[in-house]
């Protein structure tokens, strides 16, 4: 960096608060390539980065890492930021900076796969459920995070289970006392006894009308809200609701018949559906 001022540049000082009088300091980087301007803005602004890195400090990314993405965004912010546009730069700051967290959360901060929309859903949830504990002093309940965020309960609800499904463990975590440390995948694995009634259990849901089976796919297996499902189909979203209540209803109903059949017949056994032997006799 040169120690001589580019032709036009301000006086390089340290800048006073506010947007407004730091002006001057980005046609001196942008279009002159004062690096010292730059380095003024960047120390200025970086507590703004700090902060919004800290609203995700709940995932499963370092918060390191998290501020060195925020860093990132905010030196986009300062290379594209135009003032003709009459935007404060703490508010282009700010979206800028936020993008870039999100973006980085959505393609590295999942251990699984999720659509793009619940990934936006559940890390607008996790903010809110911050921003509404620190003013309160108390977990927000779901209607109190409806009502801030403006969504449906059912919405809210969505997002939540998305936020608590994506923190995942290794197979390979050491579980258990002193005594009897075990990975943890050696704790889970067993025969699944289901896998005889998959069949039986495909047959079960084709009882279902056509409609309804459309429903329940496009529900559970394309993950769509109900108000998408209505104006996929063309009914109302009370409709889709009816339809989903009836339609689960009727399959527990037969799953219940099939598990208690399966049972007598000795197919299956016990609550968690493991496999077992006969009866000694």
């Amino acid at each position: 960096m040169s120690d001589q001022e580019p032709p036009n540049s301000p006086r390089i000082s340290r800048p006073s608060a506010g947007d407004d009088a730091l002006l001057p300091y980005f046609p001196a980087w942008q279009r002159d390539g004062d690096e010292r301007a730059r380095d003024l803005l960047v120390e200025r602004y970086m507590p703004l980065a700090r902060s919004l890195a800290r609203r995700y400090v709940s995932s499963t990314e370092p918060l390191e890492d998290l501020v060195q993405i925020a860093s990132y965004g905010l030196l986009g912010a300062i290379d594209r930021f135009d003032s003709a546009r009459g935007v404060s730069f703490s508010s282009f700051a700010v979206t800028t900076i936020l993008g870039e967290l999100r973006h980085y959360i959505r393609d590295f901060g999942w251990g699984v796969h999720v659509p793009r929309g619940a990934q936006e859903r559940a890390l607008e949830v996790e903010s809110a459920i911050r921003e509404l504990t620190a003013g309160a002093r108390r977990e927000p309940t779901i209607p109190d995070l409806a009502e801030h965020l403006g969504w449906s309960v059912e919405t809210v609800v969505e997002a939540l289970q998305v936020s608590a499904g994506r923190r995942t463990s290794s197979l390979d975590l050491t579980v258990g006392g002193d005594d009897e440390e075990r990975r943890l995948a050696d704790r889970l694995g067993r025969e699944d006894a289901g896998f005889d009634q998959v069949d039986e259990r495909l047959s079960i849901a084709s009882g279902l009308p056509r409609m309804a089976r459309q429903i329940v796919r496009l529900r559970f297996i394309e993950d769509l809200t109900q108000s998408e499902i209505a104006a996929r189909v063309g009914i109302s979203q009370m409709q889709v609701s009816r339809i989903l209540r009836d339609s689960l209803d009727q399959l527990r109903a037969a799953l219940a018949s099939a598990d208690a059949l399966a049972r007598r017949e000795g197919r299956v056994g016990g609550p968690d559906g493991c496999a077992q032997g006969p009866a000694a006799g």
